[in-house]
């Protein structure tokens, strides 16, 4: 019994110390693989798909982002999705703006909706969030990663704003996930998850991928990541294709967005399992590695669970204290050598000591995460923030 006490915190001290094996395995795999630079890869034609739900404030600031592009075979559609569009208009050619008739309140509807209305036939979509702004390089920096065979891309989604603890904690998760998620498990031979914007699929593949799709709510890109990864694609990760997301600010806002993730994560966490099981049978890098990533809870509420199990340990099996200490020092360092990596702000750094205020509001988050999609659809910004 004992022993199997032991062995059941090994397995929940899986999301701590599984990450820093990956970090092994990417810094031995880094010092023998041969470095490719592909060419030729100005033959796609992308299709910009931009979404808008019920606010058009920001939508100009995209559009401008991407007509600065050093890539120049592509078109903008913007699916302004129950909004009003008096008075918008684009001069460029390139931008065309799709209003549905009946509201759709769903990412993957308002994709779809861009792709039946194609001016042209685009080989390439890529998504960007009307809150984005898009680096000059990011077109030429996801076809280039195309061209190396690779059907789905994920990008660099960094903070367009830090203006305050809530956006500065923000961007702090999102560099650790970028880390741990997308550039570690893309480095070791599996897949890089899926963050819903800055990401390029093959039209063709996107749509396959959800021909026998039918929930709503968030979490369209947690699905899609498992349908690409059970069906045998690999998702590539490129840090050099960047767009600048905003960054939620305050703790309404906060609140409904974390609602939003956690009960995505409570619908999807399922399927990990099966991936996990697939994996095994088929003995698949990718799928195995990828599986572990989706059926991690977020991370407060891992902080929840490990104070459980060291207070049990304390009271009851010391020894297991060796097991907790050395996954709470594997993710201590990868966390702060992701936020070296990526070239963290000094107030990134200052934002930390209110970790617990933060993690109060995901708790709070996970009481309203069951009705989360019927408190918001989508993440109110606020403009000031961005200007």
């Amino acid at each position: 019994m004992y022993t199997f006490w032991l062995i059941l915190q090994v397995i929940f001290t899986v999301p701590f110390w599984f990450p820093f094996l990956l970090f092994i395995i990417y810094q031995i795999r880094k010092r023998i693989q041969w470095q490719t630079t592909p060419g030729g890869w100005d033959h796609y034609d992308i299709g910009v798909i931009i979404t808008a739900y019920q606010q058009m404030d920001l939508v100009e600031d995209a559009v401008a982002s991407i007509l600065k592009s050093t890539y120049d075979n592509y078109l903008i559609y913007v699916v302004a999705d129950a909004c009003d569009i008096t008075g918008v208009s684009f001069k460029s050619d390139r931008v065309i703006l799709l209003r549905p008739e009946k509201v759709l309140s769903s990412n993957t509807k308002s994709h779809f909706f861009a792709i039946e209305n194609f001016r042209r036939a685009h080989n390439i979509i890529t998504i960007i969030d009307s809150d984005n702004l898009v680096d000059p390089h990011y077109l030429s920096e996801i076809a280039n990663k195309m061209e190396e065979g690779f059907d789905a891309v994920q990008g660099v989604r960094a903070a367009r704003n830090l203006n305050t603890v809530y956006a500065c904690l923000d961007e702090a998760g999102d560099i650790f996930y970028r880390f741990i998620d997308r550039l570690l498990l893309y480095g070791t031979g599996s897949s890089a998850s899926l963050a819903g914007s800055g990401m390029a699929f093959d039209t063709e593949v996107y749509k396959k991928m959800f021909r026998n799709f039918t929930a709503s709510g968030a979490g369209f890109d947690k699905y899609l990541q498992y349908q690409l990864v059970n069906q045998g694609y690999r998702i590539a990760f490129t840090s050099n294709a960047i767009v600048y997301d905003g960054k939620t600010d305050n703790p309404e806002q906060l609140v409904k967005q974390r609602a939003r993730w956690i009960n995505a994560w409570f619908k999807h966490w399922v399927l990990g399992v099966k991936l996990f099981f697939k994996s095994i049978f088929r003995l698949n890098w990718n799928q195995f590695a990828f599986s572990i990533m989706i059926i991690r809870p977020p991370l407060f509420m891992l902080a929840f669970l490990s104070a459980v199990m060291v207070l049990l340990n304390l009271l009851f099996t010391p020894a297991g204290l060796l097991i907790w200490t050395c996954s709470f020092v594997f993710f201590i360092f990868l966390f702060f050598y992701a936020l070296d990596t990526f070239k963290a702000k000094p107030s990134i750094y200052q934002s930390l000591k209110q970790i617990p205020r933060f993690m109060y509001y995901q708790v709070v988050a996970l009481f309203k995460a069951k009705k989360a999609n019927t408190l918001s659809v989508a993440t109110k910004h606020n403009v000031k923030a961005y200007k």
